[in-house]
């Protein structure tokens, strides 16, 4: 797994340099969009997911007709999740000509590098962002660019907050986070609404990204006497924590969000990763809207885990309104994806007025054997 894992990265960094443009050819006056995230370091399977995503979109848009008469060409920036690196490539976006952007993926890069694309007038959606703050701040100053194809931390609080107070009544919850903007966000809105549901947090604890012994942390839950630990934060932290746990003896049972919606997420846990389960949007794999894109996905050997069909949904979103628009102009775009629902992938879309999905459905789902399986909703 881990060659596997090195060579995607390898591969992701040989793309993240280039332009793509899918169709009979590519032209001076192509319409530019990207796609941005971690297409290297840590979170590249996320990055991969992101980029899997926008190039099937362009790919099947380009061969029926493109947008607006013309080819789409798919630009590819690379932040590493690094907010500061967020910022150099939406500036390198803007030059490059850019007029949409999907992404990016951690929200710590999307709210900086939105700043930058708003200045700009161009339509961001981020496929997998979750902090309020991403939507929040900018609708507050009068931005309207703004979407997402994902839900918000609050939302997805609510859907675990409640569960985690009715599933350990009478036991000890620990709530973690890495202090990131999206692990941090996400604990603090289940921590609420675990709270407001009646349950008191019995640990509550943050921890550094990128650690790599959790002992002093797993003691500490081990004397506090822990059956249940809610984690926000990323995949690669868990999957060590997890594993550092059992091999120490500890036994509760580990949640987390949907950060954990990657198989690279088992490959560092191995088989103490059995039993986690997270929350996320309910899987859209085997939605009607998502047939055609699965199968080209499948046949070309690869699985549309995680983000991957949110990201194909942004693309088909944007080049639907801006043919409902008739321009790439971003406030109208804006305004034609405000207008109505527009089918996608993962079903038929509409957002508020903030640029956030009217609609949001959640839903659990656990590892085993290697696995994640979507447990079915109510």
């Amino acid at each position: 797994m881990l060659k596997k894992f090195a060579t995607t990265t390898a591969l992701a960094a040989a793309l993240a340099v280039g332009a793509f443009a899918f169709g009979p050819s590519a032209k001076a006056d192509d319409i530019t969009i990207a796609v941005a995230g971690p297409m290297t370091g840590d979170l590249a399977a996320f990055g991969e997911q992101l980029r899997r995503g926008s190039e099937m979109a362009v790919k099947d848009i380009n061969a029926k007709g493109g947008v607006l008469g013309k080819q789409l060409k798919l630009e590819i920036g690379d932040d590493q999740c690094d907010p500061k690196q967020a910022v150099q490539v939406a500036n390198d976006l803007v030059k490059k000509g850019a007029v949409f952007v999907a992404g990016h993926f951690c929200s710590g890069s999307s709210i900086p590098a939105s700043d930058v694309y708003a200045e700009e007038g161009i339509v961001q959606i981020t496929p997998a962002s979750t902090n309020p703050d991403f939507t929040e701040a900018p609708a507050k100053k009068g931005v309207t660019t703004i979407f997402r194809t994902c839900g918000r931390d609050d939302a997805q609080g609510k859907f675990a907050g409640p569960w985690l107070a009715k599933t350990y009544t009478g036991k000890n919850v620990a709530i973690l986070d890495d202090k990131s903007a999206y692990g941090q966000g996400l604990a603090n809105e289940t921590q609420k609404n675990m709270e407001s549901s009646g349950h008191k947090t019995a640990l509550r604890e943050t921890y550094t990204q990128k650690e790599k012994d959790f002992s002093a942390l797993i003691s500490k839950m081990k004397e506090a006497k822990i059956d249940a630990v809610y984690i926000g934060g990323y995949h690669n932290d868990v999957g060590l924590m997890v594993r550092q746990a059992r091999e120490q003896g500890f036994k509760a049972d580990f949640i987390s969000a949907d950060a954990l919606n990657t198989q690279e997420f088992w490959s560092i846990s191995g088989p103490a990763g059995e039993g986690l389960r997270y929350s996320d949007g309910a899987s859209a794999v085997n939605l009607a809207s998502a047939k055609d894109a699965v199968a080209e996905f499948r046949a070309a050997n690869y699985e549309p885990e995680g983000y991957t069909l949110n990201s194909y949904a942004a693309v088909q979103a944007w080049a639907a309104a801006a043919t409902k628009a008739g321009t790439t102009d971003g406030e109208k775009v804006a305004a034609a994806l405000r207008s109505g629902p527009i089918p996608t992938v993962i079903g038929e879309l509409s957002w508020d007025e903030k640029g956030d999905l009217t609609k949001v459905n959640y839903a659990w789902y656990v590892y085993h054997n290697g696995k994640a399986a979507q447990e079915p909703t109510m």
